[in-house]
């Protein structure tokens, strides 16, 4: 019964960034300049999530299960800082290279969203709810950013719209349900790995994915959203 909890807890959450990202898909769709002039309030808030919620609930239940939980932090963030510099590397023309990139970048990203589900909901209800809260607001931005640079890149709008949808919206379910029958087997000291692991993940897109995008791009206030969402950290952490 509990292994069925925790699968479904799974199954909505990977199913609703999933939802959340193809609404950000549509709404760029049709209305490119609202989310053009808002994307920055979108990222801001996730970023304070993502940057606080590994920091000070999920990285102390790593350790608490695994020592050694701070290495894998460390691995996570050097694995996603490799990836995303072997992604830049491999492309040369510069429009062309600015879609690809960014769209190998996402489909990544979005695989390792759908593997965070089902690491954090193995560890605890709890630490599964709040990086999840995390990495949902975040993808209506995700989704609308990912059919803007693919327009940039020079797709047509409605192949970009059926692009956006298979990279960033359909790969977090996909990353969730093919990894979740490996990590409900794994030990408690393997699972505090696993965890740390995806610390150091959420912390990479958060000060390297989020928070550069908005300060390219800084509006006025967009700083308070920042807060907002280390403050539903702390009032989650707060609550528990």
């Amino acid at each position: 019964m509990a292994e069925q909890n925790i699968f479904l807890w799974v199954a909505i959450f990977a199913l609703s960034s999933m939802i959340i990202n193809t609404i950000g898909i549509w709404v760029v769709y049709k209305n490119k300049n609202w989310v053009e002039q808002n994307k920055e309030y979108f990222m801001c808030f996730a970023a304070g999530v993502l940057i606080s919620s590994p920091l000070i609930i999920a990285f102390p239940e790593a350790i608490a299960k695994n020592n050694n939980a701070g290495f894998a932090a460390l691995a996570g963030f050097i694995f996603m800082f490799f990836s995303n510099r072997f992604i830049r590397h491999k492309t040369k023309q510069e429009e062309l290279a600015f879609g690809i990139t960014a769209i190998e970048g996402i489909g990544i990203h979005s695989l390792i969203d759908g593997i965070v589900y089902s690491v954090t909901f193995s560890v605890s209800i709890f630490t599964g709810i709040v990086s999840g809260i995390g990495l949902i607001v975040h993808e209506f931005a995700e989704g609308a950013i990912t059919f803007s640079v693919l327009v940039k890149g020079g797709v047509k709008d409605k192949r970009a719209f059926v692009y956006a949808f298979l990279v960033a919206g359909l790969t977090t379910p996909i990353g969730a349900f093919i990894v979740y029958p490996f990590v409900s087997n794994f030990s408690s000291r393997i699972l505090g790995l696993a965890l740390g692991f995806v610390v150091g993940v959420l912390i990479y897109i958060s000060a390297s994915h989020l928070l550069p995008e908005v300060k390219t791009n800084e509006k006025e206030h967009s700083y308070i959203a920042l807060l907002a969402g280390i403050t539903l950290s702390l009032f989650i952490m707060a609550s528990k």
